[in-house]
């Protein structure tokens, strides 16, 4: 029985989507639940499974192609084994068809005589975006192609191992010849993902209509690294994560958002929406580009929980798997580009929320304590706000809540 593969029904924020890599081509056989299409959204990847077990029996939306909400994409035939070799025609097409594959021998074909890898659009491009030598990456596909999982696992085997900004190198004999001539400077052009065009024009429109500002400040992290020292491995012990400088600004943001509820809130037309409740959305770096997956209730939470939310956070951004509902709805968000080696930036404003909280790189710098010069491990603060929402006054007084409570770790838990 021949059934219809359609893309998810998207959420009413997104109005399309892209087919981004097909796991299974025709004639393949699949499981049932196994992974058969990708779908990248300007969010999220949807991932589309086998209805049951069977066979792909047509394509009709390839890598690259835009569609719609609940759209058909392809054809699944139930029941169905599958096939090492193309369906057999009927015998007035045979001697077409001969003709057809002396002159057009496929692809696969071709690349396996030649010794190339195969690979499939997606994982080609991100392999190129890599600097990754196809033949380098063993292939877990049909016949041994090349899927983008592939390349992504050899990708971060790659950093893990530190090596990864290098390109592989090819044997001697196999290095292609490439011919620049003198003065002339190569260029690759690749096209924005759904999710990079998305950030630029969120960030594009939160400069354009909002009136930001940013307040700096800067925080002595001695006090809360000394904690962290002191309890680090009993923490891990009993809870099973490890204890992280993002809970206690995750927390401290938190009581200061209690006190000042503009920061808080967010604008809707000519509407001030305050929340009474705290939803903090934590900035992740993955490979697809920066996604803001939301911790629910962190007044709620205390610091295991945040540290948990974190890392299961982090590893669904590194496979791809955050769902749409894991990143709205934040009424504010801090980013850290400390991780990165940043001292100090201006945090852009995530829509429609009114703040966000830049962390920065945690530098010693002579400071003066008691009238005499101590060498301290100081972080710059930056706040970003929307003067239409937040008086300079508030902003700096919030600023200055987190620097308090960070600098006397005690005054999170007594709320002082």
């Amino acid at each position: 029985m021949s059934t219809e593969i359609k893309a998810p029904v998207f959420p009413e924020s997104v109005a399309e989507g892209t087919v981004a890599t097909w796991h299974k081509q025709p004639g393949e056989a699949c499981s049932r639940d196994e992974l058969i299409v990708d779908i990248e959204t300007d969010k999220v990847v949807l991932e589309v499974v086998a209805p049951a077990d069977g066979v792909i029996e047509e394509i009709l939306k390839g890598e690259g192609d835009t569609v719609e909400s609940g759209e058909v994409v392809g054809k699944f035939k139930e029941g169905a084994a599958g096939e090492s070799k193309p369906a057999a025609k009927d015998e007035g097409s045979k001697e077409e068809d001969n003709k057809e594959e002396a002159s057009e021998k496929p692809a696969e074909e071709t690349a396996k005589s030649s010794g190339e890898a195969i690979l499939s659009p997606a994982a080609r491009k991100l392999a190129e975006e890599n600097n990754i030598n196809p033949e380098a990456v063993e292939g877990t596909g049909k016949d041994g192609r090349v899927t983008k999982e592939d390349v992504q696992n050899h990708v971060d085997a790659g950093k893990s191992s530190g090596s990864a900004s290098a390109p592989t190198a090819k044997p001697a004999g196999d290095m292609p010849q490439v011919d620049i001539g003198s003065g002339e400077r190569p260029e690759k052009r690749v096209p924005m993902t759904r999710l990079r065009a998305s950030i630029a024009k969120r960030l594009v429109n939160a400069q354009q209509t909002a009136a930001m500002l940013t307040t700096f400040n800067e925080v002595n992290m001695g006090p809360v690294m000394e904690l962290r020292k002191q309890y680090k491995e009993s923490f891990e012990k009993r809870h099973g994560v490890k204890l992280g400088f993002m809970s206690f600004f995750t927390k401290a943001a938190t009581e200061a958002l209690k006190r000042f509820p503009a920061v808080n809130a967010s604008i809707d037309g000519n509407d001030m929406v305050y929340h009474g409740y705290q939803d903090i959305g934590i900035a992740v770096s993955s490979d697809r580009g920066l996604v803001v997956p939301v911790l629910r209730d962190t007044d709620a939470l205390g610091l295991a929980g945040i540290e948990k939310k974190i890392v299961e956070y982090g590893t669904k951004a590194k496979e791809g798997k955050l769902g749409i509902d894991e990143m709205t709805g934040g009424t504010f968000t801090i980013t850290n580009g400390g991780i990165f080696g940043s001292l100090i930036s201006t945090p852009i404003l995530n829509p429609p929320q009114t703040a966000i909280l830049g962390m920065h790189k945690i530098q010693e710098r002579p400071m003066a304590v008691n009238g005499k010069v101590e060498i301290q491990p100081m972080m710059y603060l930056a706040l970003s706000y929307d003067h239409r929402m937040i008086d300079g006054k508030e902003a700096v007084q919030f600023l200055v809540a987190i620097k308090e409570m960070l600098e006397d770790p005690a005054r999170i838990l007594l709320d002082v």
